[in-house]
């Protein structure tokens, strides 16, 4: 019974998957070992503002939760209006809003949270067209604290892929600072983090 709402979590990743596989991007929720890498940024003292983009099932947001206790501000967008609403119902300290990563300024803009202090995403990069790649990571840019961090995945199998070779040389484009951890072999599939800070004024 423990593992029931994991399991629960599996099931209807997989379920919207198999209906919007173009936006959901992966069948399986990320690890609890890739959810702490990609939330390490957030910092454990202040009120920070803190955005999830792609939030998913949760697999973020239940680290990011337990990271904030309390404090700051956590906005979760997340397109896929089936599991934006099971999020709301699941964490109901987290401002989940239906929407698009391109949408973030303007979403931020009304909420009076601009700019965010930490961007942390589970988007599926590798499945986004060019032109979307772009317009998502300058929502990100013009969205993000000079001084904040942005953190997103990529699947170890697909680093020397276009789509993948394409964000990389994207980031160290938009920041100053791109870092790249290690690779999670706990996750399916593997994946590691990219690790951004100080964005560029002009991207």
């Amino acid at each position: 019974m423990n593992h029931r709402p994991a399991d629960d979590s599996r099931i209807a990743f997989l379920l919207e998957f198999a209906r919007h596989p173009m936006t959901v991007g992966a069948v399986t929720p990320s690890s609890t070992a890739l959810a702490h890498a990609i939330t390490a940024p957030i910092p454990h003292t202040g009120d920070p503002v803190v955005v999830e983009l792609g939030a998913g099932t949760g697999a973020f947001t239940r680290v990011i939760q337990r990271l904030l206790d309390g404090r700051g501000h956590h906005i979760a967008v997340e397109s896929n209006e089936q599991f934006a609403r099971r999020l709301a119902a699941r964490f109901p300290g987290v401002d989940v809003v239906a929407g698009t990563a391109e949408q973030l300024p303007a979403l931020l803009t009304r909420r009076g949270h601009l700019p965010a202090d930490v961007i942390v995403s589970g988007l599926p990069w590798a499945a986004f067209p060019p032109a979307k790649q772009r317009d998502v990571l300058a929502a990100v840019v013009g969205s993000l604290s000079r001084e904040g961090a942005f953190t997103t995945f990529a699947y170890a199998h697909l680093r020397w892929a276009t789509p993948a070779r394409r964000l990389r040389r994207s980031l160290e484009a938009s920041f100053e600072e791109v870092v790249v951890g290690r690779t999670i072999w706990a996750n399916l599939p593997p994946a590691f983090v990219y690790h951004c800070r100080r964005p560029t004024e002009t991207s």
